[in-house]
């Protein structure tokens, strides 16, 4: 009589629970359906800058913009900007915005926003820290135009500004805001219709 080794039970056991159990069944759902989501803590604190909270970081993300992001693959894209340009030697990068972007109080976002919204950041979170710490200057060149010049050469310049704690563009006069205390107003960026060519 031949023996009936481990191997064999498993597979007969996998191939027997596979012909019963079949393939699932996928279809299309009819009407509307709701998603409801419980977040994984209470939401105290609504200021991106002030605390590294998860629940602070999601709820940011569903009321500001930010310069970049990331995709599916972790490669950084422009959100708020239309047109990066890097000089030759990559020690200057000038950062020019999408057109119609507003503030939800009806304002139109300006580059000094998004100067004063960076500088906030850089004080407090660690990438925005390094980053900084190579940055000679930063400042407006005119509305919708700004530049980030370089001290000395920091390769990930777009990672930083791109990564999973983004710096959470506000107006200027709020982002003008200690660090080291809360903003006490919450504007974010208006939902802006994005053209697919």
């Amino acid at each position: 009589m031949d023996r009936i080794s481990r191997r064999q039970v498993v597979r007969g056991a996998a191939a027997s629970a596979a012909m019963a159990l079949g393939a699932p069944s996928v279809r299309a759902q009819k009407g509307q359906q709701i998603l409801r989501f419980v977040a994984e803590a209470d939401l105290k604190v609504l200021d991106p800058v002030w605390t590294t909270a998860y629940i602070t970081r999601n709820h940011s993300y569903l009321v500001y913009d930010t310069l970049f992001g990331t995709d599916e693959n972790l490669r950084v894209k422009p959100q708020m900007v239309d047109r990066t340009t890097v000089s030759p030697d990559g020690m200057k990068y000038t950062f020019t915005l999408r057109e119609g972007l507003r503030w939800h109080d009806g304002q139109a976002v300006l580059s000094e926003d998004c100067v004063e919204s960076l500088k906030r950041w850089g004080k407090k979170d660690r990438f925005g820290q390094l980053l900084m710490a190579h940055t000679g200057k930063i400042g407006p060149i005119d509305k919708k135009t700004f530049t980030l010049e370089l001290a000395e050469r920091f390769g990930p310049v777009l990672e930083a500004l791109g990564h999973q704690r983004p710096a959470f563009m506000m107006p200027a006069r709020i982002a003008s805001t200690s660090p080291e205390e809360q903003v006490k107003e919450i504007v974010g960026l208006r939902a802006v219709q994005v053209r697919r060519e």
